[in-house]
């Protein structure tokens, strides 16, 4: 269940996707707000025309504003407030941030005329063969010898 702030914060993250998508044309029409403990720790809209970043999506942007206010990878406690709803890449990162809870305002069926996340989704869904990037295998046993190596550091990174 929503509250006011909720809905406050969703304004902000709103206010970002008209500013990324229409007055500053930095991307598509996408903002996203970050809080932890009542507070905004990242911010950001879209960017992926202005850095020619494909992944340079609002969501991503406030996760890595978030993660450098804390100093910090792991999110936990954090809220997400979005202005759309996450495509499977701004889902993941949350996802690995550990960020808390996800609002979002618009759904994928909102702007599919212009943004098809859904398609992504079904990609993902199907055995990899049939995926649209069919992705393969190849040189498992050398990319294990490094894994084998990278367990045995005692300060190796854990997130």
């Amino acid at each position: 269940m929503s509250t006011t702030d909720d809905s406050e914060f969703m304004r902000q993250a709103i206010q970002l996707m008209r500013e990324a998508g229409v007055v500053n044309k930095t991307g598509g029409p996408f903002g996203c707000v970050i809080v932890k403990d009542g507070e905004v720790i990242g911010a950001a809209g879209n960017s992926v025309m202005r850095d020619h970043d494909p992944s340079a999506h609002a969501e991503v942007n406030a996760i890595r504003q978030a993660c450098k206010t804390l100093q910090t990878v792991d999110l936990t406690g954090a809220v997400m407030y979005t202005s759309c709803e996450c495509c499977p890449m701004c889902y993941a990162t949350a996802y690995w941030a550990r960020i808390s809870k996800i609002y979002y305002a618009a759904g994928w069926q909102d702007y599919a005329d212009l943004f098809d996340d859904a398609n992504i989704g079904d990609d993902l869904a199907l055995p990899y063969p049939e995926r649209r990037l069919a992705p393969q295998q190849i040189l498992q046993q050398e990319a294990a010898v490094v894994w084998d190596e990278f367990r045995q550091l005692p300060d190796g990174a854990r997130y």
